[in-house]
């Protein structure tokens, strides 16, 4: 058996494949992650509401899927997880207790994925930075003086701190992007369609919005895609499927790709110079690795959008 001091070494690919060698089973991984729940929330503020009971029942059993085992925390915003409350980040939501899973909740829960509670997000996840007046501050586990970042900066600190491996975030205006950057994890904002919101409701913000995850690794977030894409009931429409699941995208030759990228910010407020001369940079090195790289900054009516 794995000594569970090393929970913290494994991503959410690498906690299940022990699952399923048996060198570890899906209850001693959610007492690693509770153990980290309690040493780390208190200082941190990520997860707003646990689920312990429920969680301790799932991982008796946990599905055989691609994620058996892997403890796991969705955000307090947008997705429903049967007797469970989704407060939104709001005093007024508190009592909203959902009487359904959202698909999306269905397919983590066929993938093996062990949840045991919700992560803080600002209030109905309207700011860059995760303070609901209801749970308090969410402090960022490499400085606890500065922010996690949001929407979802419960999540990217529940990670970021080892209480997760992984955990769901949603992003409309970079609410998945913005505290993974804070963060140091992977953020990756899927096309619109990609993922379902069934079965409630069609879309969010006209399209910009999306779930997904934050992760310590990108084999993470190809993984977790690969159980979630796809669509559900009532999907106004959807994203056409991969010719190939993620996860074997990684570490293959992409080719050569059109990369469009922008140093400004869509609201014309200031950016940092540190901020543009790292996507500069990046910029450089995709162009050196032979893709096609252009400035193609989009025109945003910024009052309007708002």
């Amino acid at each position: 058996m794995v000594d569970f001091s090393e929970y913290e070494n494994y991503d959410a690919v690498g906690l299940s494949q022990l699952v399923k060698k048996r060198e570890v089973n899906a209850q001693e991984l959610l007492a690693a992650a509770l153990k980290r729940y309690v040493k780390y929330n208190p200082k941190f503020g990520a997860v707003s509401h646990l689920m312990q009971e429920e969680a301790t029942l799932a991982s008796r059993n946990p599905p055989a899927g691609p994620l058996q085992g892997v403890p796991f925390l969705l955000k307090d915003l947008n997705i429903l997880y049967k007797g469970a409350p989704t407060s939104n980040g709001s005093r007024y939501f508190a009592a909203n207790l959902a009487d359904h899973d959202w698909e999306l909740t269905k397919r983590y829960k066929v993938a093996g994925l062990v949840i045991f509670g919700k992560t803080s997000t600002p209030e109905l996840g309207l700011n860059m930075t995760t303070e609901p007046q209801t749970f308090g501050p969410t402090r960022n586990p490499w400085n606890p003086a500065f922010s996690a970042g949001g929407s979802s900066g419960g999540a990217a600190a529940a990670v970021s701190s080892g209480i997760v491996p992984a955990a769901h975030a949603t992003d409309g205006g970079g609410s998945i992007r913005i505290p993974a950057s804070f963060c140091g994890l992977v953020g990756l904002k899927p096309t619109r369609g990609r993922i379902s919101f069934a079965p409630d409701i069609g879309e969010g913000w006209a399209g910009l919005g999306t779930p997904h995850v934050v992760s310590k690794t990108v084999r993470d977030s190809a993984a977790v895609l690969d159980v979630a894409a796809g669509p559900g009931i009532g999907d106004p429409y959807f994203a056409v499927a991969p010719s190939r699941p993620y996860l074997v995208e990684i570490g293959a030759a992409p080719g050569k790709l059109r990369i469009a990228y922008s140093v400004s910010a869509p609201n014309g407020e200031k950016v940092h110079a540190e901020c543009r001369e790292a996507a500069q940079r990046t910029a450089t090195l995709c162009e050196e690795l032979g893709h096609k790289v252009t400035d193609a900054a989009p025109a945003i009516d910024w009052q309007v959008f708002i």
